[in-house]
């Protein structure tokens, strides 16, 4: 199979795995989404004309004022659809369409920094934070983990071979959120080294918010590759040791090459297709773990706002939210399975 085939074949299967994953969400949430989406209709409605003096001092008795709002109240339900059951195909097909289109409709109780109720702008406020926190956590654990891992496996048995084992061992027995609230307990109330809120106290639109953001990232950051860099260690150790055993390395050894270069040149190049494939699945994973964490360092990105619109049943934010979670990770499925066939042309066949 070409390049260009493989290609058009993995982006076909993403296309239909978010379909998938906007059906099933509907149906997951299609009965209460119609009956809170009708709520806060009416509440909306109601307070629209209530507010309105001019309007409300026509209406002779309340019971006249009673029907106007009702009237008004199933104008707009009737033209966003939802006389129609949720589970009707021509309702579905509409709502698949619009939310592949990034079209999540508004939030009804969460507000962007600017006010916007736009689910998609909320969205988009939140991505970059997370993507700066796990993006940049994620490469200094894997660089990290991929120079350890290959120190230890080119001293197979020394000290550092078992303090590397240990470690990983260690440092993967705890979960995240129980050593993030250890490390605020820490360096935050008793050290007070940094804030113990990751979220800025000053609004985006002041100059120095983006240094702010980054002071408030250190704490969560520095806990995550600290937690994380033993596993990765671990992992490349393991791969690279069988490799190191090999014949050609023998060879490679006995032809004088040098040790560095039979390390990181040969040995660390044929690991280089596992690696890539654990690096965009170590982040799209991490993307899927961000409510846990963002919500104990209380980190302004996707999984706190995932937390809050699960606390409000804000429907259309978790409908956003769980594509745009299903979508980075195929993108990193797809990009991990480019590189992949660029390293190993084996995998294009089949």
């Amino acid at each position: 199979m070409g390049i260009r085939a493989f290609l058009i074949r993995r982006a076909l299967n993403m296309a239909a795995i978010l379909l998938v994953t906007v059906l099933l969400t509907m149906a997951i949430l299609g009965p209460s989404a119609d009956a809170i989406l009708k709520r806060a209709i009416e509440q909306e409605t109601r307070a629209e004309i209530l507010q309105n003096k001019e309007l409300v001092g026509k209406f002779k008795d309340p019971g006249e004022l009673e029907n106007y709002v009702k009237s008004q109240v199933q104008g707009k339900v009737a033209s966003m659809g939802l006389n129609d059951p949720w589970y009707s195909p021509r309702r579905l097909w509409a709502i698949a369409i619009r939310v592949m289109a990034l079209d999540f409709g508004q939030s009804y109780y969460i507000r962007g920094y600017g006010g916007s109720s736009n689910v998609r702008d909320i969205i988009l406020e939140a991505l970059p934070r997370t993507i700066l926190l796990f993006g940049t956590a994620t490469t200094l654990i894997a660089v990290l983990g991929i120079l350890v891992g290959a120190a230890a496996a080119k001293r197979a048995g020394s000290l550092l071979d078992k303090a590397v084992l240990g470690y990983a061992v260690l440092s993967n027995s705890f979960p995240l959120w129980w050593i993030g609230m250890l490390a605020i307990l820490l360096f935050s109330y008793t050290l007070k080294a940094f804030p113990a809120r990751a979220t800025p106290t000053i609004l985006p639109s002041d100059p120095a918010y983006p240094m702010a953001l980054l002071y408030h990232m250190a704490l969560p950051l520095l806990t995550m590759v600290l937690m994380g860099f033993g596993g990765w260690a671990y992992i490349v150790r393991n791969l690279m040791v069988g490799i190191l055993q090999e014949d050609y390395i023998t060879v490679a050894k006995a032809r004088g090459a040098p040790e560095r270069k039979i390390v990181y040149g040969h040995a660390l190049r044929s690991a280089a297709p596992p690696i890539v494939t654990i690096i965009a699945l170590a982040l799209s994973g991490s993307f899927g773990g961000a409510m846990i964490t963002e919500a104990v360092f209380d980190w302004p990105g996707l999984g706190r706002l995932y937390w809050e619109a699960i606390g409000l049943l804000d429907v259309p934010v978790i409908v956003g939210l769980t594509y745009v979670s299903t979508l980075i990770f195929l993108l990193s499925v797809f990009i991990a399975d480019v590189l992949y066939g660029v390293f190993d042309p084996r995998v294009r066949v089949g």
